[in-house]
């Protein structure tokens, strides 16, 4: 039998390992439905309510986790706060994006 040598077995599939390890909730999404599903069966039963692949971010659980790490905050500061964290950085480089979302997590 000859060795698999995909992204999928190479990187994808041990990344989800490690992140179930240390004891992240994972998913494989290959299979997942897209979309509002009401009202039709889902074959694949899974659903993050993304309406495509490429959104990255999972505002249904990002709102209740802003939320519940900042009891005080109202709604409209963290649909802000929401906004300013997907805000599209395609422009810039990794690392500026990666330096401004580390500065809004650690300063606001």
């Amino acid at each position: 039998m000859q060795p698999s040598y995909t992204e999928d077995s190479l990187v994808e599939q041990p990344a989800i390992a490690l992140f179930a390890e240390l004891g992240w909730e994972t998913a494989d999404c290959f299979d997942e439905e897209f979309g509002d599903l009401t009202g039709f069966k889902n074959l694949s039963g899974l659903n993050l309510g993304r309406e495509t692949s490429s959104e990255v971010v999972l505002i249904s659980r990002l709102r209740p986790a802003l939320e519940r790490l900042n009891p005080k905050s109202s709604a409209s500061a963290i649909s802000l706060a929401i906004a300013e964290l997907t805000r599209d950085r395609s422009l810039v480089s990794a690392v500026q994006a990666n330096r401004e979302i580390y500065n809004l997590l650690k300063e606001g």
